[in-house]
């Protein structure tokens, strides 16, 4: 189960929660401008975009969870069982397997707007990365300084959704979601007023209570609705420390604590969470067992270069001595 968001304050910024029960030893990775991108069943880019993001590498190839590019557009998978659905390749589409599809959409495009035009002629191919690493079944959010859509492959081919939330966490499909902050649209964050009976004197007894009926679960419909809110009454003074403070306190209303959601391997945990300035390429993250915020500058690095550059996650806890 997982949450990404598309925040703006002054700057844009694009994170998520990586949650899951296991690590397939992720790393925050950039993908110089020259390192050559090979697809299954399309031309390679020998030249594209620089990336930045957290991926598994494997076979020296970036599986990428979530990630942005140099030009700001950034795109997060995340799960989507009983829901997604990959195809045989056809003639005259753009064949891309679900693991290809974050660097094919952020090597070559600058905004959403040339994405949705780049999505056209997607069609989604079932062939996973290797035999002993089946597909994930995902759905996308895809977000520049300006808007958001949430990608599906459905069994009807690809349908692309406007994501005016800038919120995407896993199942039921994203119209569900949006339709279920109908039930929602009570809840504020000023004081509520009355209108249980006018006849009686009911005066609020604490701060917080427009909130009431927030849901408080870890179910992803549950997820959805708690980041909109948070995420849509958030205040930030425009200063890069309080917008990541406050980007990682929204990723923080939404994550997962171990013991909370028990899976057939253990308990499902926040494993990270991410959050970049898509505007000045710097990728900040932290992890379940480090709540520090580390920062990685894709402009400090060699985007000319051929080859993957690779920084492992930090996962023990750096704390602060202070006599």
């Amino acid at each position: 189960m997982c949450t990404a968001i598309s925040y703006l304050a002054h700057n844009h910024y694009f994170g998520r929660n990586l949650d899951l029960d296991h690590s397939y030893n992720e790393s925050v990775t950039v993908t110089p401008r020259n390192f050559k991108l090979k697809y299954r069943f399309v031309s390679p880019m020998s030249t594209h975009y620089a990336i930045i993001g957290i991926a598994a590498i494997m076979d020296n190839y970036p599986l990428y969870y979530d990630a942005t590019n140099e030009h700001g557009l950034s795109v997060a998978g995340l799960n989507f069982p009983g829901n997604a659905v990959y195809h045989p390749v056809e003639k005259d589409r753009d064949n891309i397997t679900p693991f290809e599809f974050v660097p094919w959409v952020l090597g070559q495009c600058k905004t959403v707007s040339e994405t949705l035009a780049l999505l056209s002629k997607l069609n989604m191919v079932n062939v996973a990365f290797k035999d002993e690493l089946p597909l994930t079944p995902l759905h996308w959010i895809i977000s520049d300084k300006n808007e958001s859509i949430t990608v599906e492959p459905m069994a009807n081919g690809i349908v692309i959704h406007k994501n005016p939330i800038g919120v995407l966490t896993n199942n039921p499909p994203f119209e569900y979601h949006l339709h279920n902050l109908c039930n929602y649209m009570n809840l504020t964050a000023s004081a509520p007023t009355n209108r249980f009976n006018p006849n009686i004197s009911l005066i609020p007894y604490s701060l917080g209570m427009g909130g009431i009926g927030l849901p408080g679960d870890l179910s992803s419909a549950s997820r959805f609705v708690r980041a909109a809110f948070i995420k849509g009454n958030s205040v930030s003074n425009g200063t890069e420390p309080d917008n990541i403070s406050q980007f990682f306190h929204i990723l923080g209303a939404v994550s997962q604590q171990r013991g909370c959601a028990k899976t057939d391997k253990g308990y499902e945990i926040t494993v990270y969470s991410s959050c970049c300035n898509t505007d000045t390429g710097v990728y900040y993250y932290n992890t379940y067992n480090n709540s520090q915020i580390c920062a990685i500058d894709m402009k400090h690095e060699n985007l000319v270069s051929n080859e993957l550059i690779s920084y492992p996650l930090i996962t023990e806890q750096n704390i602060l001595k202070l006599n």
